[in-house]
């Protein structure tokens, strides 16, 4: 048996310093909104030939279009601006064709407003809350005492902390943008936390059970050395997976991989060394009183 829970403080300032600089993040940089949220057009040309950028802004320009993003790839462009409608979008193409002399293929387009992100919001909030709550009494009910689910509820708050802080700093640094994809890969990460750690659980309740004799610590300590070959191997399993997909998907998914590849990898750490620790502290408390 190995004594998981000797090194705990240094669990615990693992995820200070991971939160700390997610949280420090947050605060200074914030997040980038993409139209999902903010509303707005998103374009996506592709030019039978390449364009000087600057001629391209003078055109933008001159048809008063508010350009909220642009960037540029070899013949392709991509404009991120104001919602725009499609008759002076259409405007915009037939005039950057002619200035410019050349012929352009439309690969996206798209106008959003800004209702469908927050609806997206206030939705994921109230399905969060019902989630939560769901965990906490099935938790109870299942495990016969609330410990357990407060434990598995802490840590799964840990991993929601680590994926957004972390996702700021991705934004601020490489431009990640905060759409409904991300909202679906921060669902994603909370339920694998929670499913992992009621494995773990699961197995310190019935050592606990079977030797009534032996401490919370070390039936925890037997817990987590019986499973954690079985939370890494199926861990690294979806890790491989999520590399390939970063490495080699297309980058209108990448971010949304990341996501979830950053959600795994602490959700497969927030379970033996967040929601254990925090058991543990939890029933020793109880035994006290």
């Amino acid at each position: 048996m190995i004594n998981f829970l000797k090194y705990r403080w240094l669990y615990f300032l693992i995820s200070v310093v991971v939160i700390g600089a997610g949280l420090f993040s947050i605060v200074k940089w914030g997040f980038r909104y993409s139209i999902d949220f903010t509303g707005g057009s998103n374009f996506e040309y592709q030019l039978n030939k390449v364009a000087e950028k600057s001629k391209i802004q003078e055109v933008l320009n001159t048809n008063k279009i508010s350009v909220v993003n642009f960037k540029q790839q070899d013949k392709n462009i991509i404009l991120r601006t104001k919602v725009l409608d499609p008759n002076k979008e259409s405007a915009l193409k037939k005039d950057l064709e002619e200035k410019l002399k050349i012929k352009i293929t439309v690969l996206r387009s798209e106008t959003v407003g800004p209702i469908l992100g927050k609806e997206a919001i206030n939705k994921t909030l109230i399905a969060s809350i019902l989630a939560i709550i769901g965990i906490l009494i099935y938790m109870s009910f299942a495990f016969k005492g609330s410990n357990f689910a407060f434990a598995a509820v802490l840590a799964m708050f840990h991993d929601l902390l680590v994926v957004v802080g972390t996702y700021s700093l991705l934004g601020h640094f490489f431009g990640a943008e905060v759409d409904t994809m991300f909202v679906t890969a921060v669902l994603t990460t909370m339920s694998f936390s929670v499913h992992d750690t009621i494995v773990i659980f699961d197995k310190i309740r019935e050592d606990h059970n079977e030797q009534g004799s032996i401490e919370i610590e070390s039936a925890a300590n037997r817990a987590l050395t019986s499973t954690m070959v079985r939370s890494i191997n199926n861990s690294m399993t979806i890790v491989f997976m999520l590399l390939a997909l970063t490495m080699m998907g297309g980058s209108t998914i990448r971010f949304f991989i990341l996501t979830l590849l950053i959600g795994t990898v602490t959700g497969t750490y927030s379970s033996p060394f967040v929601a254990t620790p925090i058991l543990v502290w939890l029933e020793k408390i109880k035994k006290q009183k």
